[in-house]
């Protein structure tokens, strides 16, 4: 699964060259997955934060979930919620969405925290979002700020490896055809309760699974490097 590389040896000078500690060491000294592993050999943490908005300059975390993946079966016992404080007040449309007040944000974890926590459970494995663009750049956002500099991450979109299939397909892709709750009917997958962030992250496991699933019926043997984002 592991294979050394360049750009490993990166990551362990970078890790070396200020001397960090604590998770932040741990995940540098990790090496990344080779992009030639088959897609269900590769370990997978499914990754959702609920936010202030899409700004990540100007926009806070508010609750981050989690789950993850191992030998192409989601790991329902690893799956966690995490509330995050904020000295932003939450405006009512936040807390119309995500049912998340005020009160409950002030009793939740710090960002601090919240790093730690995922860089504890990203090591050694490749991050999956539902369009991964917002948990990108909040956690390069964040990386910047806590470490000065930005973490090195492999992702998967499940978005993305639709958006890819239906532009191979020379399909029209339809207004909301690609939010995740369209695309679970569309694999018959069951609905759910959206905007919590563990249950989103379960949802886009699931998902995830059904895509793999269905090109491997369609034969594909697909590998790492032919799902990353």
């Amino acid at each position: 699964m592991f294979k050394w590389t360049n750009k490993n040896q990166k990551l362990i000078d970078l890790a070396l060259s200020f001397k960090p500690t604590g998770q932040l060491k741990n995940y540098l000294m990790t090496p990344l997955i080779d992009k030639k592993t088959n897609v269900l050999d590769a370990e997978y943490l499914v990754l959702d934060f609920e936010t202030t908005g899409l700004n990540f300059r100007t926009d806070h975390i508010i609750s981050m979930g989690f789950t993850q993946i191992k030998t192409g079966r989601i790991q329902l016992q690893s799956s966690q919620h995490h509330l995050v404080k904020t000295e932003k007040k939450l405006k009512s449309q936040n807390v119309s969405i995500h049912q998340i007040t005020d009160d409950a944000v002030c009793h939740g974890i710090s960002i601090n925290t919240m790093m730690n926590l995922l860089l504890q459970h990203m090591a050694g494995k490749v991050v999956i979002a539902h369009y991964k663009n917002i948990e990108y750049q909040f956690i390069q956002h964040l990386s910047h700020a806590l470490y000065g500099h930005a973490l090195p991450v492999l992702m998967v979109d499940t978005m993305a490896i639709e958006k890819k299939r239906m532009d191979r397909l020379n399909w029209h892709i339809q207004p909301n055809q690609l939010r995740l709750s369209n695309l679970r009917t569309a694999y018959h997958l069951p609905r759910y309760h959206a905007h919590n962030a563990m249950e989103d992250a379960i949802a886009t496991a699931e998902l995830f699974l059904a895509q793999i699933s269905h090109r491997q019926l369609n034969g594909y043997q697909l590998k790492l490097k032919d799902i990353l984002s």
